[in-house]
């Protein structure tokens, strides 16, 4: 057996997609330890090098490239799911603090590309909303359950932060990553990446069999929300980035991968 550490988050596009992996639906001989942590908590557990594998933001990469290895599998990349600016209705005064799900997030990056005049106060990402309707900061950043419930609140969009990103390269987003620790031998990770493009496509062919799983986990537990979530982040570059992909990748971190 293959004993490694795996963390990756609670998220439906997460469990939806390793749930054939971490509940033994397709045959292989890894055993895993998985942790399951809100995205900043994976990104701060890459930088200190802790776990085998993670979930990572896809803009914490560039920090740790020499010691992880970016999976050609696993992404969470596509049109039209990026991460959405919000603020209180009929709110028209200038925004100074936006709060977002940390400092070393795609959607904080995002967020300074193109808004760098505001203050941002880093928060768990899904007491955001709660916040910006409280009052707490001037507009908050929206990522994973968040985006497709926030009309629910006395809240409204400012800006569509994948629509700038589309709008100025023309590329996919880059959201989310796997990765892989350099010190793990070549052999494994090419087993683990090819099990991980397996496990994505026995959940299309099988998606009602992870609900459970996802569920267990999910923010939100409403069939129409998880469903528009994996549709959203899932997609054919989970399975493999592809060259449009890496040219996204490219584009955003300045990076070969």
């Amino acid at each position: 057996m293959k004993k490694l550490s795996l963390h990756i988050s609670p998220c439906p596009n997460d469990t939806f997609a390793f749930d054939a992996i971490i509940n033994h639906r397709i045959d292989h001989d890894f055993d895993f330890a998985v942790e399951f942590k809100d995205i900043e908590e994976l990104n701060e557990g890459v930088l200190a090098g802790i776990p085998d594998i993670s979930k990572i933001s896809y803009s914490v990469y560039p920090k740790i490239a020499d010691e992880y290895l970016l999976l050609d599998s696993g992404s969470a990349l596509g049109r039209g799911n990026g991460q959405l600016l919000v603020r209180r209705k009929g709110e028209n005064s200038p925004i100074r603090t936006v709060a977002t799900p940390g400092l070393n997030t795609t959607a904080n990056a995002l967020l300074m590309r193109y808004f760098p005049e505001v203050e941002v106060a880093p928060m768990l990402f899904s007491t955001i909303a709660e916040a910006v309707e409280r009052g707490e900061t001037d507009a908050g950043v929206l990522i994973h359950e968040g985006r497709f419930v926030y009309h629910r609140r006395n809240l409204e969009l400012v800006a569509d932060l994948g629509k700038l990103w589309e709008a100025e390269s023309g590329l996919p987003l880059p959201l989310g990553a796997i990765v892989m620790r350099r010190s793990v031998a070549a052999t494994i990770c090419k087993q683990f990446e090819a099990l991980l493009a397996d496990s994505v496509r026995f959940a299309f062919e099988n998606p009602q069999i992870s609900r459970q799983f996802v569920k267990q986990h999910a923010q939100e537990l409403e069939d129409a929300v998880i469903e528009s979530h994996i549709a959203l982040f899932v997609n054919e570059y989970t399975v493999t980035l592809g060259k449009e992909g890496r040219e996204a990748v490219k584009r955003l971190l300045g990076v070969d991968v």
